[in-house]
């Protein structure tokens, strides 16, 4: 086990989901970049090792979650003193005090809202900005060079993809689930694209999560597709990840496998509701990945869908889906 005996520790803190990391990516490859003698290590859970991996973003997965300690699970990995601390999770006071509790000899974040006087300045949070720039700024103003458009990932063998089936790989992939309520488009939505993609030749696969099954099952039904279809709640995270980069294109609200289209380079449709897309969509430079909006904002967290998303319908999408099959494929790879 290396430890901090041998090398320097550079503790980067982001213990959220997939596309809260997948967002952070030029963020810690940066910090990788700007201290190459140091060991990173990122604190965030466990269930993110195949992401962490295929990013190469981390020498050490330190598994924590949100505002947990983080001083017993150092200790497991062998490490009793912190070089740098780097708040990668948000604007504080509750994340800050976390690293804050580790005794770094450095610490790099955005100013606390509960300052401490005589603290340094540090960079000011602003709420209105895309998530990749807003950590990018952030190191930047602290003398940091990033680059926010490094988002690219590695993509898993295909043969994971394909051992759910022959079909798989070329795909239009459906991912019915969403983080919330406020972000799901209705199951029967995702039919009619369904069945349109069906009817042009094109097979379709249903992912998402265990518990969102049901609605996947409910939206394939609907469509006419075969129950095999249906992959929701059967992959792993790396499973899923071959999915999307094996896959002809994707449709998918906005949540992290939004994010996997876009470290992927898969040509990807993303519904959005409450939330506009120049703060979480796409790199609007890469005419692969097309957003869809109403141009109304709301509560991403509510347990209805929004109405801005709901104003989004199955033709809309269909239509963009046609423009990405269109375009010739931006990568080689299995499409």
């Amino acid at each position: 086990m290396i430890g901090a005996a041998e090398f320097p520790i550079l503790l980067a803190y982001r213990a959220l989901g997939v596309g809260d990391l997948l967002t952070g990516v030029p963020a810690l490859r940066a910090l990788a970049g700007a201290f190459p003698d140091h060991r990173l290590v990122l604190a965030a859970p466990a269930s993110l090792a195949p992401l962490v991996r295929l990013a190469g973003v981390a020498g050490t997965l330190l598994d924590t979650r949100a505002f947990a300690p983080l001083n017993v699970p150092l200790i497991r990995h062998g490490i009793t003193h912190v070089d740098v601390a780097v708040n990668l999770h948000g604007r504080g006071p509750q994340s800050h005090r976390v690293l804050r509790g580790t005794n770094p000899d450095r610490m790099i974040g955005f100013e606390d809202p509960i300052r401490h006087h005589g603290a340094p300045a540090a960079p000011i949070w602003h709420e209105d900005e895309h998530e990749v720039h807003r950590w990018c700024r952030m190191l930047e103003e602290h003398g940091i060079p990033t680059d926010a458009d490094d988002l690219e990932i590695e993509a898993p063998g295909p043969e994971l993809a394909a051992a759910h089936g022959p079909d798989v790989v070329g795909s239009t992939v459906l991912h019915v689930g969403a983080a919330s309520g406020a972000r799901q488009w209705p199951a029967a939505r995702f039919a009619e694209v369904a069945r349109s993609e069906l009817a042009a030749g094109r097979s379709v696969v249903f992912t998402g999560s265990g518990q969102e099954r049901p609605l996947a099952e409910r939206a394939a039904a609907a469509a006419g597709a075969p129950p095999t279809s249906v992959l929701a709640g059967s992959t792993d995270l790396e499973e899923l990840a071959a999915i999307v980069a094996g896959a002809r294109a994707v449709v998918c609200g906005d949540t992290g496998v939004a994010h996997l289209a876009t470290a992927l380079r898969t040509p990807s449709v993303v519904l959005f509701g409450p939330t506009p897309p120049r703060l979480w969509g796409p790199p609007p430079s890469r005419p692969w990945h097309v957003p869809l909006w109403s141009g109304s904002v709301g509560d991403p967290h509510a347990d209805v869908p929004d109405p801005g998303l709901l104003r989004i319908t199955a033709p809309d999408v269909l239509t963009a889906l046609e423009q990405l099959h269109a375009l010739a494929s931006p990568i080689g790879g299995t499409r």
